[in-house]
């Protein structure tokens, strides 16, 4: 309800109190529910509608979801019987006072359980409008992917956004890895960065290297990006500047990778500081967290090294934050730009000459990414796109990437020399990244 309210964000409602004082079946499988329901909710709401005596009739709220719970375990659930998951709906159309409706919940649930096995066919998707219906995304979403990059990698796009994302880990010290065997936790390489693993079994969160940092959760294209921006001579960096810092895990990677420097971590929330400088309690004497808005900071060649891994859309993290597609529209892109551009210029002024800034989004639409920074230089921010095929070599010469990993990246490359993080090509949240010089 407060998803559908728009009051907050799926993910972060899941890691929250209410949930966390459940058993562990229970929160894996409310977890389950909240986010399948909103992945595939938009084919849902159209598989029900077929069964509504009224197709036009505007329900309230609370009897939408109770139905989408229960269509969602009957057609997509196979552990859950589907009286328990009729049951459970007619229940939760009472418990929300409407008695009346929910008879209709019942009624239409079971005429959904006779249709079950057709509801489940393969659907058709060798267009994109199919593919949009067929895999629970807006249409407009899914025919903006195909014309930029093909049918099939936006239909390996969407199927990603309907799975959920692998729990990636990031490794420090040489030893971690055995503990973490030793406390039954079952890893596996991730796909491009040697301290990256994808966790198989086990909950990694209950062991001391967890609570020590020693293994940290991060998805490998966040992680990659702080590699990218942290890459080069550490005896010639002083400085850094990570302007849209929050959570933080990028900005430890930045740290990591220069030992000697001084990093300025800046956010805009005052409870994600609070939260980022509990997180740096160790780093304190190296890491000043600042209240600030990255598009009005004030430094003017002061930084060797500046992350502007900036707010977006996050069209690349559907499969994380499956709410997204349901609340974006194309006119946000334009809005979203404006903020960008700004944040981009503000770096770009931080940095001295010679210094470097890594512009990076977690959409995978143009508006927030080539256009952005081409916008930037075009208006003369004395700045040059430079090619991350170097970075990618340093990076494989540091054993930072694995060889197939290095190869990979060079073929995401662009035409400008920027990465493109495809989500449905990677098995990663999908990350634009590209590098900028001041001249």
């Amino acid at each position: 309800m407060a998803v559908e309210r728009g009051q907050s964000r799926s993910d972060a409602l899941l890691r929250g109190k209410a949930v966390n004082t459940l058993s562990a079946p229970d929160r894996n499988l409310a977890t389950a529910l909240v986010l399948g329901v909103l992945r595939w909710q938009i084919l849902l709401d159209r598989q029900l509608k077929s069964f509504l005596n009224r197709p036009g009739a505007r329900l309230d709220a609370e009897i939408r979801i109770a139905l989408r719970m229960g269509a969602f375990q009957l057609l997509h659930l196979d552990r859950i019987p589907p009286r328990a998951a009729i049951d459970e709906s007619v229940e939760l159309a009472k418990l929300a006072g409407h008695h009346f409706a929910s008879r209709m919940v019942n009624a239409v649930l079971r005429k959904l359980t006779g249709s079950s096995d057709a509801m489940r066919a393969e659907p058709l998707e060798e267009n994109a409008a199919e593919l949009a219906l067929a895999q629970a995304h807006p249409v407009w979403m899914v025919e903006r992917w195909a014309n930029f990059y093909g049918l099939e990698a936006a239909r390996a796009n969407c199927h990603h956004g309907q799975t959920q994302p692998a729990l990636t880990v990031r490794i420090k010290g040489c030893d971690t890895e055995a503990e973490l065997a030793q406390a039954r936790i079952t890893l596996e390489p991730a796909e491009l960065l040697t301290a990256a693993r994808k966790v198989v079994a086990g909950d990694v969160t209950a062991t001391a290297a967890f609570r020590e940092g020693r293994v940290r959760l991060q998805d490998e294209g966040s992680q990659l990006v702080g590699e990218i921006a942290g890459a080069g001579n550490p005896a010639s960096v002083q400085a850094i500047l990570d302007a849209c810092a929050a959570p933080g895990g990028k900005t430890l990677i930045l740290g990591e990778r220069n030992p000697g420097a001084q990093i300025v971590a800046c956010d805009s929330s005052p409870d994600r500081l609070a939260q980022m400088r509990s997180r740096f309690a160790a780093y304190q004497e190296r890491i000043e967290c600042r209240l600030a808005d990255a598009a009005m900071l004030k430094e003017e060649a002061v930084f060797d090294i500046a992350l502007a891994d900036v707010p977006c859309s996050g069209t690349g993290t559907l499969g994380r934050n499956p709410e997204i597609r349901h609340r974006l529209r194309i006119a946000d892109l334009a809005r979203q730009a404006e903020r960008q551009r700004a944040i981009l210029s503000a770096a770009l002024r931080a940095v001295r000459p010679g210094g470097r800034v890594v512009y990076s989004t977690c959409s995978l639409e143009p508006e927030e990414n080539q256009q952005v920074v081409a916008a930037v230089v075009a208006e003369g921010a004395e700045a040059r796109l430079v090619s991350l095929e170097t970075s990618i070599h340093a990076l494989l010469d540091t054993n930072v990437v694995t060889g197939s990993g290095a190869n990979r990246l060079r073929a995401s490359l662009t035409p400008e020399g920027a990465i493109r993080l495809l989500p449905g090509v990677f098995n990663s949240d999908g990350f634009y990244i590209a590098m900028l010089e001041k001249v």
